[in-house]
């Protein structure tokens, strides 16, 4: 990190969250792009972050070569906390914003995205509910940590699992997460699909144990425990192979801002079966690299988990196409590309 930052990026929450996930992805490129500072807490992959009064010390100047320091903030109270340095403090600083959600914007929100400098958008959907859009530009997957497994049909050996193929649903397990929707649409197809076990990645909160208990309950009683496995929360420098060691991943959430793990998935070579919601309908091709399903219908997802399966080495052709569609359309270069524009267009600015 740059002692004479020019951009500060923040994720000032301690929690790994999707935001968490993508700063960690994208502040280890952007460093080499920029004299890049971030702000936070420490990342899964060890870069320290300053806090916020730090933040605010360093910005009381700008930098060398600069008028301004853009301040890179991706939630409400970063947001905030942005407004504050720059209109209270007076900082020279020009903040951007990424916005993700889908939906209309609460009033106190609203009014801190039309405060920002720059607003990016993940999608075109997030970007309709954000007047003040100045570019969309969609998260990328970083192809080095997210690669092909090579052999997909024989990956799945090293699960230490039953069956032979394996299929996957990532991410927090909870209600909006859909998780119980995933369920029971894998309590309607694998009987159908002998050698086929589920896993679900993710980790559930204290509020939603009880939530997650009920759905173990459900299997126990269907007699799948051995073929539906809650695997808990995985640590991020192992999910990876857990993508590679499935064939398909799905994702079926009943809302999703962006939805970064199918894509992740797609990555590494995973047939991807996905809810029309999130920015799903961007990757996933029908019939090519995937399936698309109605938002919480366990039937229709159970029928596409049943078609995708039905022959495996389709499914590793569907894997393979989904694969280059997140090379050619949503890698993490194409992003750090998308949001420098941005950056520079602000310097640029007279």
């Amino acid at each position: 990190m740059s002692p004479d930052a020019e951009v500060i990026v923040f994720n000032l929450k301690k929690r790994y969250t999707g935001v968490s996930a993508t700063v960690n992805a994208l502040v280890p490129l952007q460093a080499t792009q920029w004299r890049l500072g971030y702000c936070g807490s420490l990342m899964s992959n060890g870069v320290p972050g300053m806090r916020l009064l730090q933040a605010i010390q360093l910005s009381r100047k700008p930098p060398v070569g600069r008028r301004f320091r853009i301040w890179h903030v991706r939630r409400d109270h970063e947001m905030l906390a942005g407004v504050f340095a720059r209109d209270v403090l007076r900082l020279p600083v020009k903040l951007v914003f990424t916005s993700a959600a889908q939906h209309r914007h609460g009033a106190f929100p609203r009014w801190l995205i039309s405060c920002m400098d720059a607003v990016i958008s993940t999608t075109p959907l997030a970007a309709s509910f954000v007047p003040n859009t100045t570019a969309v530009v969609p998260h990328g997957i970083d192809l080095h940590r997210f690669s092909s497994a090579g052999d997909k049909l024989g990956a799945w050996k090293t699960s230490g699992l039953h069956g032979s193929i394996g299929i996957g649903n990532f991410g927090r397990v909870r209600l909006d997460k859909g998780t119980d929707i995933f369920v029971d649409a894998m309590l309607l197809a694998l009987p159908k699909l002998p050698g086929v076990t589920a896993v679900i990645a993710g980790l559930a909160q204290p509020q939603h144990r009880e939530f997650q208990q009920a759905l173990v309950e459900k299997i126990h009683i269907a007699g799948m425990a051995d073929r539906i496995i809650f695997l808990g929360e995985v640590p991020a420098a192992e999910v990876h192979a857990w993508y590679q060691r499935c064939l398909v991943c799905v994702a079926c959430p009943r809302y999703e801002p962006f939805g970064l793990t199918p894509f992740e998935a797609a990555a590494t070579g995973c047939a991807v079966i996905c809810s029309r919601t999130g920015a799903f309908e961007q990757l996933v091709q029908p019939g090519l690299n995937g399936a698309l399903v109605p938002v919480g219908d366990a039937e229709s997802l159970a029928h596409a988990v049943i078609d995708t399966l039905s022959n495996p080495a389709v499914a590793v052709e569907m894997g393979e196409r989904a694969r280059q569609r997140v090379i050619q359309n949503f890698s993490l270069q194409a992003e750090a590309t998308g949001i420098g524009r941005v950056y520079q267009s602000l310097f640029d600015a007279k």
